[in-house]
């Protein structure tokens, strides 16, 4: 087990490494590939009718003149070790891991980057909890009712529940909270502050999210329970004289997980990255909402950052699956 753990960790942090390298490439060399200098790069952050001088300056300064090893070598560095950045006065310092400075704001990534996560986290957590026990106990009572008007209930929903988009079912979300209470707002509240605040402004995103999401697991276990109930070992366990509950939990649930948690490391990565559509439903200024205004605005160092950050995210939560497979399905720690 120790052995398994030790492997993927490895592999986690060199894929990291590949990804921040790869990451940095697409944002700062294909666009030379394209045709784009380093002088149209600085000058998009020089304002309207730039002088020479000034683009060379902001060149400089943004490192935009260095080899692109060198750029990425302090960019890398400063995800590790921290950085400074000459703001055109001052130096300032930039703990690790920075993600970069953001000339446009007068920030460094990071803090924009900390003061937006916390809401997308809150988002994509609790959604993720919700849709994972709702959609594995739906598709496991369907699969055991094959053929009833539950199943037929359940997945009637399941496929409502994918084909509607979230914009859409967070407006008949909030239509029917204002019929409900024409005051009512939601709007984030720090969890330190006032869990239960925290909470109740967290139910529609939450519900909202995990509807589309909990009707892919729901169909998801409801094929693997489906598929795995009829194996010979399912058989042996109820010859033995098994109860039904601990075939069904300990033996065909067990065996239904994988291709689960496989999808739900993804999912729940991607969301930490930020939820966008349904930040922008409930108005929440999370990473997604970040990211989109980083992009209309020009931004480089914030859009590199966020996509970094979710990249690191997405690495994470596969490495957190990877181990738990090994809890699931033993078999795999000799893989």
């Amino acid at each position: 087990m120790i052995a398994y753990i030790a492997r993927r960790l490895v592999l986690a942090v060199v894929l990291m490494l590949v990804i921040s390298a790869v990451t940095f490439m697409i944002f700062f060399l294909v666009p030379r590939i394209a045709g784009v200098n380093s002088d149209a790069l600085a000058a998009r952050y020089a304002g309207k009718a730039p002088t020479p001088q000034q683009i060379v300056d902001i060149k400089h300064r943004l490192g935009f003149d260095k080899p692109l090893v060198v750029q990425y070598g302090e960019y890398a560095k400063g995800l590790v070790a921290g950085r400074s950045f000459d703001n055109g006065g001052d130096k300032i310092w930039c703990n690790a891991p920075c993600f970069g400075y953001s000339f446009k704001t007068d920030q460094p990534v990071r803090q924009l980057l900390t003061d937006r996560a916390p809401i997308t986290f809150s988002i994509a957590l609790g959604a993720a909890i919700l849709w994972l026990i709702s959609g594995v106990i739906a598709g496991v009572i369907s699969a055991l009712r094959k053929g009833s008007i539950t199943d037929r209930v359940v997945m009637l929903i399941a496929l409502a529940g994918v084909s509607l988009p979230v914009f859409f079912t967070a407006l008949v979300a909030q239509a029917l909270m204002r019929k409900a209470n024409p005051s009512a707002t939601i709007q984030y509240v720090n969890l330190a502050d006032n869990p239960v605040g925290w909470a109740q402004n967290l139910i529609l995103p939450w519900v909202t999210l995990a509807l589309l999401y909990a009707a892919l697991y729901a169909r998801l276990t409801r094929a693997g329970m489906l598929d795995t109930m009829s194996e010979d070992y399912i058989r042996t366990a109820r010859a033995k004289g098994l109860p039904e509950r601990t075939v069904i939990v300990r033996h065909a649930l067990r065996g239904t997980l994988t291709p689960i948690l496989t999808i739900f490391g993804l999912d729940l990565g991607l969301l930490l990255g930020g939820a966008f559509l349904t930040e922008t439903a409930f108005s929440m200024h999370g990473l997604g909402q970040l990211a989109l205004a980083a992009i209309n605005e020009n931004d480089l160092p914030v859009v590199l950052g966020v996509t970094t950050l979710t990249a690191g995210f997405v690495v994470i939560a596969n490495l957190a699956v990877d181990l738990l497979y090994a809890v699931v399905d033993p078999r795999v720690r000799i893989g």
